[in-house]
């Protein structure tokens, strides 16, 4: 199974390794991301699989029986941010196959039918926008969207057609509630929390979607040899003691409050960015994370605060955008503690935890029960070329959802 395991992935990722210096580059939407997904069909029909592909152009592969109940499913996805690693997204979908092909050697019959669902675009890279096949087949993706442009100005709409798909039809690809009875995504944790726990695996509790607001300082410009240092607005100047604010507020709650919170200033933008000029405008995203949302909703009211302190004490005018604001998501405690019992059957310890990023399950949980479970990336590093999980460890994933599949599909009571 080690061996089948690597073998498939590098397929999936169109490469005879698994780690090069540039990474992989495998955008949503793109003919990069479309023909991995056809290796991945392929991969299907070797296993004796049906195959399909709904309006989004997410792959399904399945297992069907002629029960007429509803089916279990697993899956990820195989689009990458540029440059990143072979495993976000793929570890998923060569753990649901091989988790498929484990359970035919051994000779079980499901009496429901098994999915591998390999999503599009779950990345945001390109658009500025995640999930859109979970969002599709979910049916909460946003139409308006489709005018979405990438850094070449190609719209999202456009992208999707030059794949052979109708924008307009992406609403087709929605399922109904009875069609699926659970679903369950595999995925490297992108972080160290199962190893620095001490545990084989992590099994998650809920997704901490993002608050993202645009704070703009709004300064005057001028000369910097010649304007004098007490008449100034420097819109630079004002920001700066704000990065340092929100960095060290998120560590005070943290204490405070004894839950995760996330708060990063990750992006900064300065006009007219010249040597010579005094910035006059800059702005700041701000991107806020934790499962609990009122503890999102207090670090964005410490924010408001703060700008009002900075403007009153430098007279630069500060604009707040909020940009996003999803609520968190929650996982089923049902499908979390199958996980957790899984586990206990194949001798490996979970650990319980929340995901600061986002994923397809978070979608799908909006209409299904739903669970997502990690396995341990080397030394947590996530959307890098040198991102790696072991062998060892996708087999255990392997492991992990043959097990579930098995005791979720091998039943024909009501879920």
């Amino acid at each position: 199974m080690h061996n089948w395991l690597v073998e498939q992935l590098q397929r999936m990722n169109l490469s005879d390794v698994l780690v090069q210096p540039q990474g992989f580059t495998r955008e949503g939407y793109t003919a990069e991301e479309t023909e991995a997904i056809e290796v991945f069909k392929a991969i299907a029909l070797e296993l004796g699989l049906d195959v399909s592909e709904d309006a989004a152009g997410n792959a399904i592969a399945r297992w069907d029986v002629a029960s007429g109940l509803s089916a279990v499913a697993t899956g990820s996805h195989l689009d990458t941010v540029p440059n990143g690693g072979a495993f976000d997204g793929g570890a998923g979908v060569v753990c649901g196959l091989g988790a498929i092909k484990m359970l035919k050697e051994a000779d079980f019959q499901p009496k429901r039918p098994i999915e591998i669902i390999c999503f599009r675009s779950e990345e945001s890279s390109r658009f500025g926008v995640s999930t859109i096949g979970s969002k599709a087949m979910s049916g909460i993706l946003d139409p308006s969207i489709g005018s979405l442009e990438d850094q070449h100005g190609v719209t999202l709409a456009q992208a999707v057609e030059s794949q052979g798909f109708s924008w307009q039809d992406l609403v087709d690809a929605k399922r109904a509630k009875h069609e699926l009875a659970c679903f369950v995504e595999l995925h490297i944790e992108q972080g160290m929390h199962i190893v620095n726990h001490e545990k084989d695996y992590g099994v998650v509790k809920g997704v901490a979607c993002p608050v993202r607001l645009a704070v703009t300082f709004n300064g005057k410009a001028g000369h910097t040899g010649t304007t004098p240092m007490d008449k100034r607005q420097d819109a630079l100047a004002a920001a700066a003691p704000f990065i340092s604010f929100v960095q060290e507020t998120a560590l005070q709650m943290n204490d405070a409050y004894g839950k995760s919170l996330v708060a990063t200033v990750s992006t900064l933008t300065a006009s007219p960015n010249s040597m010579n000029v005094i910035p006059q405008t800059v702005t700041a995203g701000v991107d806020i994370r934790s499962v609990d949302d009122q503890l999102k909703q207090k670090m964005t009211d410490a924010i408001q605060n703060e700008v009002q302190r900075i403007e009153e004490m430098t007279g630069v005018k500060i604009e707040i955008e909020v940009l996003v604001d999803n609520p968190s998501v929650l996982l089923d405690d049902d499908i979390a503690q199958q996980l957790i019992n899984v586990g206990d059957h194949e001798a490996y310890l979970a650990h319980r935890m929340d995901s600061g990023a986002g994923h397809d399950v978070m979608n799908m949980a909006q209409t299904w029960p739903s669970g997502l479970l990690f396995i341990p990336c080397k030394d947590g590093l996530s959307h890098h070329p040198d991102k790696f999980a072991s062998a060892e460890d996708l087999k255990m994933g392997v492991e992990l959802l043959s097990r579930f599949l098995m005791e979720a599909a091998g039943h024909d009571g009501k879920r």
